[in-house]
C-alpha cells in the first residue's frame, strides 16, 4: 500500500469564497460545482463564492458545501497530475469528511453522496433545533479528563465525549446549560482550558437521534459499494470494507464520538506517513503532527500555485 492518505476536512472549514479560485481556473472543478447545482436544485457555487456568511454556516448548506469543494479540488489536481488517485493508498475524514472520504474511495458516486450529506445536514440541522445545546472544546485534557468532567457538569442533561482529535484536543457535546457547567468546572479537574463552539447544536451526542433515525433510512435507499482504498471509520477508528458495514456506521457516527486520533494512529499503523487535506480544510494536517511525529503533511493548492 502507498504510503500517502487523504485527510478530508469536516464542518467548520466552511468559508465564503471557499473553492472560487478553483473553479475559475480548473474546468474540472468549475463541472463539479456546476453538477452540485444540477443535483441540489439550488446554486450551492453561489452560496460558496459569495455568501452570505449566515446562509453558508447553517448546517444544511455548510456541510454540502464542505463536500463539494473538498472534490473539486481533488479534480484540479488529479487532472493537472498534482496528486495522483493510484497513489493514494488510504482516505479518512473527520465526520462529514468521512463522506466526501467515501465519495472518493469510490463507495457511492458524486451525486449519490451530495445527496446523503444534503440529508445528513438538514436532518442534524432539525435534530439541533429541537433542544438548544452546543459543543465544548477542552485543551490540555485526555480522555478520562473528559469524561470526569462530564460527569461533574451533566447533573440531569445530556453531556457526553464528541471529539477525540488529538492528544490534548476533547470536544464534549450536550445541551447549553450542561455546556455551561463544563465551561465553569473545567479547571476542577485539571483541564487547562474550556471553549465554547458556535455550532448549531451538540454533535455526536444522543441529542443527534433524530438525525441517527432519518440517516438510516436514507442510507438504506443508497447504493453503497466497498471502498477501493483502505478507509478508516470515525466510530471505530479501524477500517471498514463493506457495504453493510459503511451505511450502519454512518448512521451511529452523528451519535457516538469521532476517534480521529486514534483513526490517525490506525493510517500510521498500515504504514501511512505522508497525508494531504483538500481545501477548504487546513487544520487535519496539524492534528496529525500533534499525534504522530515521523510523517509529513500539506494542503493541496490550486495547480501553478505551488505544492
Amino acid at each position: 500500500m502507498s504510503d500517502l492518505a487523504v485527510l478530508f476536512p469536516g464542518q467548520g472549514a466552511q468559508k465564503v469564497g471557499m473553492g472560487k479560485d478553483w473553479a475559475e481556473r480548473s474546468a474540472p472543478a468549475r463541472e463539479i460545482f456546476e453538477e452540485a447545482d444540477r443535483v441540489l436544485g439550488y446554486s450551492l457555487s453561489r452560496l460558496c463564492f459569495e455568501g452570505p456568511a449566515e446562509d453558508l454556516n447553517r448546517t444544511e448548506h455548510a456541510q454540502p458545501a464542505i463536500f463539494v469543494t473538498s472534490l473539486a479540488a481533488i479534480a484540479a489536481c488529479e487532472q493537472a497530475g498534482t496528486l495522483k488517485r493510484s497513489e493514494v493508498g488510504a482516505v479518512a475524514g473527520l465526520s462529514l469528511g468521512e463522506y466526501t472520504a467515501l465519495a472518493y474511495a469510490g463507495a457511492f458516486d458524486f451525486a449519490e453522496g451530495l445527496r446523503l450529506v444534503r440529508t445528513r445536514g438538514r436532518a442534524m440541522q432539525s435534530a439541533a433545533e429541537l433542544e438548544p445545546s452546543g459543543m465544548v472544546t477542552l485543551l490540555g485534557a485526555d480522555r478520562a479528563m473528559a469524561e470526569k468532567l462530564c460527569d461533574a457538569a451533566r447533573a440531569s442533561g445530556v453531556l457526553v465525549v464528541a471529539n477525540l482529535n488529538a492528544p490534548g484536543q476533547v470536544v464534549l457535546a450536550g445541551d447549553r446549560a450542561a455546556c455551561g457547567r463544563a465551561v465553569e468546572m473545567a479547571k476542577t479537574v485539571g483541564v487547562k482550558r474550556a471553549i465554547p463552539l458556535v455550532v448549531a447544536g451538540a454533535f455526536h451526542s444522543p441529542l443527534m437521534e433524530p438525525a441517527r433515525a432519518a440517516l438510516k433510512e436514507a442510507l438504506a435507499q443508497t447504493r453503497v459499494r466497498a471502498p477501493d482504498r483502505l478507509l478508516v471509520s470515525n466510530v471505530t477508528a479501524a477500517q471498514v470494507s463493506s457495504p453493510e458495514d459503511v451505511r450502519r456506521l454512518l448512521a451511529e457516527q452523528v451519535c457516538a464520538p469521532v476517534r480521529f486520533e486514534e483513526s490517525l494512529r490506525t493510517l500510521h499503523d498500515a504504514g501511512v506517513r505522508r497525508f494531504v487535506e483538500p481545501p477548504p480544510g487546513d487544520v487535519l494536517g496539524g492534528l496529525a503532527k500533534k499525534t504522530l511525529t515521523d510523517i509529513e503533511t500539506r494542503s493541496l493548492a490550486i495547480p501553478g500555485e505551488g505544492a
